[in-house]
């Protein structure tokens, strides 16, 4: 081999590890900085999140939960529209030329009752379907509202080391899968701009100071089934008088299980759940009307197809079994797969690696449940969303150990740990945002 080729082998070798060497130095700058704009705020952020996990809104009534956070935007230097698709916010901070990127959180809560009895628990109550309905944040929408809070900080206190344009997203009724179609139909994009990339993440029942990725298929689509079964009400001890909806509403829940397990491919997920029955109004009254609400998770869109066929054919079979009018029949399309873009997914794993290590897990199985930024994705914008912890591992052991199922998301008793949690959602938020300004 000639001298100069073994000459520029041996720079170009030196270069990559210089390279490689202020990689890790910016890193660890990077980590240094963000743990301290942790340590100056985050009892604020703590207090952020208790506030909105206590005053919990439903979908597209989340006005106290937006006017709060258009306040901290506002308070570091954003420029804030609010009532961007009814009731998002959105937060622009601009730093000279560079990507524009996109960060988003939800807004909205559950319409159910909180059991933890955490001493900030919510015991709000409100109208929802003409009924009073307690209201709780039990998915973990309230931590990634103060982790992308905690986010913004942390960036505005790094603004010398990135340039760009920052857009964080306040999203309403993500619960109901109408929120990001609304800011979209609101022209999001064009009053604001495209992003180049975009980012979101959600809490979950893993252990605290944990995160999964994957590229490609993240999850599930998400439709929705309303279905009223009519009938002739009668008093309860003369149901000969009746064509009782009731017992058309127990046929359906059972046969309509049939359409996935006899007609579904069973290599295929697909999910039919019913949350809700509505019914009648007292023990000796046969009702004349029952109602049904579900929800329906698949990943393509053949067995989508084949499930949404069976559910309408189930229920016209049962109203026919009863001699009942024919039932009214509401799927309503929610949100699709959310789909990461492998690029973006690849340049940050490397973060993310270079960071937390083995605690940054790449997921073998898409997860089940849906996601509604899948409209964002679909508008354009190549983006990562990912999971994170938010349980005590010594807590989940125990849960292990006593054979019982982990309270997840969704269910009354699901209580991420604030800190780290929210801590380490800032981190892994603000690590990935700056690898992106940073191409």
């Amino acid at each position: 081999m000639k001298p100069f080729v073994v000459r520029s082998m041996l720079l170009a070798g030196a270069c990559a590890l210089i390279a490689t060497a202020a990689s890790a130095r910016n890193m660890a700058a990077d980590q240094a900085a963000i743990h301290a704009s942790l340590d100056k705020g985050y009892a604020h952020l703590d207090a952020l999140y208790k506030d909105i996990h206590e005053h919990p809104e439903l979908a597209l009534q989340e006005t106290r939960t937006a006017a709060i956070l258009a306040k901290e935007m506002r308070a570091l230097g954003f420029e804030v529209t609010e009532h961007v698709g009814k009731t998002g916010i959105v937060a622009i901070l601009k730093n000279g030329p560079g990507p524009m990127v996109m960060v988003r959180t939800e807004l909205d809560a559950l319409p159910m009752e909180e059991k933890t009895g955490l001493p900030y628990a919510s015991h709000v109550v409100t109208d929802y379907r003409g009924a009073r309905t307690p209201v709780d944040h039990s998915c973990g929408h309230d931590i990634h509202m103060a982790a992308w809070v905690g986010a913004a900080q942390a960036l505005v206190a790094l603004r010398s080391s990135w340039h760009g344009t920052l857009m964080f997203i306040g999203q309403p009724a993500e619960e109901t899968t109408e929120g990001a179609k609304a800011m979209l139909e609101d022209k999001l994009f064009q009053r604001f701009g495209k992003p180049d990339v975009g980012f979101a993440q959600h809490v979950g029942p893993q252990p605290f100071g944990t995160l999964d990725y994957k590229p490609g298929v993240y999850n599930t689509t998400s439709d929705s089934l309303e279905i009223t079964f009519r009938g002739r009400g009668a008093h309860g001890s003369t149901p000969d008088a009746a064509i009782d909806p009731v017992v058309e509403a127990a046929r359906f829940v059972e046969a309509v299980q049939t359409v996935i397990s006899r007609e579904k491919d069973p290599n295929a997920f697909g999910v039919i759940s019913i949350g809700a029955i509505q019914a009648g109004s007292a023990g000796n009254i046969i009702p004349d009307q029952a109602r049904l609400s579900g929800t329906i998770r698949t990943r393509d869109e053949a067995t989508r197809a084949k499930l949404l066929a069976g559910i309408r054919r189930t229920a016209a079979a049962v109203a026919a079994m009863s001699g009942a009018p024919a039932p009214d029949v509401q799927l309503v399309p929610g949100g699709l797969v959310v789909i990461n873009d492998p690029a973006v997914t690849a340049k940050t794993e490397k973060v993310f690696k270079a960071a937390f290590g083995e605690r940054a897990h790449l997921m073998a199985q898409p997860i089940n449940p849906s996601e509604d930024y899948s409209a964002f994705i679909n508008a354009g914008v190549p983006s990562l969303f990912w999971g994170f912890g938010g349980l005590d591992p010594k807590r989940l052991a125990e849960y292990r150990a006593r054979g019982e199922p982990v309270p997840a998301n969704h269910n009354p008793y699901f209580a991420p740990v604030p800190e780290p949690t929210i801590r380490f959602g800032v981190e892994a938020m603000t690590l990935a945002v700056l690898n992106a300004l940073n191409p």
